[in-house]
């Protein structure tokens, strides 16, 4: 996890602490807030690989500090593992809503949350380069390589499968997809569709699995 770069969110200073020293020890870099408005001003400037975020925050409680990161330039890939003492179901299901990436119950168990954060570490490299299987992406040059060979495709394709692989093994929504990739743009029902038929034409049917009624996966 060294030089992997991590916010670290919550108001209770004890808690922020505890996490922060144990995740420097990891020679992770570590920034600090104690609230959401401190937690946007630095998750601009410091563009974190990992937010952990506490749910309960005194001023901009962290579903809506969420809800606003994904919609900043170069924070929508970043990983946010929400934290809270609230473990209801509605509770998790407005912390996915909200673009968070996983949801942890407090206390939090640090061992627990270390193996979260490696797991997140190990299956990309930092940057943004993003590996997994024999398949990585280059965001920079927009360019996906399969067994070595490169393939430059269509943007949107491109922006569908980066999507789908910064969480793999997470079933994305076909409301989420059209959200995260086309924006506001009107399409047809059947676009998200076709984009996937055309990159398992290209990268192998496997890559990309359906859950029907639900939505896609990366599954290469």
């Amino acid at each position: 996890m060294e030089g992997l770069k991590i916010l670290i969110v919550d108001d209770e200073p004890d808690i922020v602490e505890m996490l922060s020293y144990n995740f420097e020890n990891e020679k992770m870099l570590v920034q600090k807030a104690l609230n959401g408005r401190e937690a946007l001003e630095k998750a601009e400037t410091f563009k974190p690989d990992v937010i952990l975020l506490d749910v309960m925050l005194p001023d901009i409680d962290g579903i809506e500090v969420c809800e606003r990161i994904r919609n900043i330039e170069g924070l929508k890939d970043s990983y946010v593992i929400f934290l809270s003492a609230r473990g209801e179901d509605y509770s998790q299901v407005a912390g996915y809503k909200a673009g968070g990436d996983d949801y942890v119950v407090k206390p939090v168990r640090i061992k627990i949350l270390k193996h979260k954060v490696a797991a997140f570490a190990n299956r990309f490299k930092v940057g943004d380069i993003f590996f997994d299987s024999d398949i990585s992406i280059d965001k920079e040059k927009f360019v996906v390589s399969k067994e070595g060979v490169d393939h430059v495709i269509p943007k949107k394709e491109f922006e569908l499968l980066a999507l789908l692989m910064s969480t793999p093994e997470k079933v994305f929504r076909r409301e989420e997809i059209l959200r995260d990739v086309w924006g506001d743009t009107v399409i047809g029902d059947r676009t998200i569709d076709v984009h996937v038929r055309k990159l398992r034409e290209k990268f192998g049917d496997e890559v990309i699995q359906t859950i029907k009624g639900v939505g896609y996966k990366f599954a290469g």
